[in-house]
């Protein structure tokens, strides 16, 4: 599964690669992103290839407090409007909310108030599988301890598909579209080597959609 708010830069890598292994994957996307003129040739050529193509919010709000989970910084008329924003640019490109709900919170950070409106909408709230540390593909060195190279994110996944139980067995995995140009080198570039690997391993990919139901 791929997330993209402001940063886009492997959309054509990642577009590429899965074509080229034949592999269909989730997309949730912003509002911010779709309404990008440079980036609707790439979301239309999604829709087309058959990707799951879903909303990641419209403005990409924090929900809730980083340090109280509790704490919501947003109210439900502001969840509702954001999220109808993204839908109607979501729409843009022939995809009918009924077609997509699935919902990936901004950030992948909510509590249960979040998902108690997510259901009012009729929607379900999806989030990553833990146990990688694929999603700190969005660290640049100059976030200090915090950033994660390519190499150590890989060694992470291999090892908890090694020692988990099913391994990776039903796993949604999230790499980001794009990274902050301080990023050298966005986790994107190890996809053919993920897929190829995984492969060789007996796993085939599936989208979201088709997992949970």
């Amino acid at each position: 599964m791929f997330t993209a708010d402001e940063f886009g830069g492997g959309a054509r890598i990642i577009e590429n690669v899965l074509d080229d292994k034949d592999v269909k994957a989730s997309f949730f996307l912003t509002g911010r992103f779709l309404d990008n003129k440079d980036n609707e040739e790439f979301v239309q050529s999604l829709v087309n290839a058959k990707h799951y193509v879903g909303v990641h919010s419209d403005q990409h709000l924090l929900y809730c407090d980083w340090e109280d989970r509790n704490k919501l910084l947003v109210d439900k008329k502001q969840f509702y409007n954001d999220l109808q924003a993204a839908y109607l640019k979501l729409g843009k490109f022939g995809i009918d909310k009924s077609k997509a709900l699935l919902f990936l919170p901004p950030y992948e950070w909510y509590n249960k108030k979040i998902v108690d409106w997510t259901k009012e909408q009729g929607l379900k709230l999806v989030n990553f599988s833990v146990g990688t540390l694929s999603t700190a593909d969005y660290t640049y060195p100059e976030m200090g301890n915090r950033y994660r190279d390519n190499e150590t994110i890989w060694r992470s996944i291999m090892k908890y598909e090694e020692n988990s139980n099913g391994g990776l067995n039903g796993f949604f995995l999230l790499i980001h579209l794009g990274a902050d140009p301080r990023r050298q080198k966005g986790f994107y570039e190890e996809l053919p080597r993920l897929i190829k690997k995984l492969t060789e391993k007996g796993y085939v990919f599936r989208r979201m959609d088709e997992l949970i139901n």
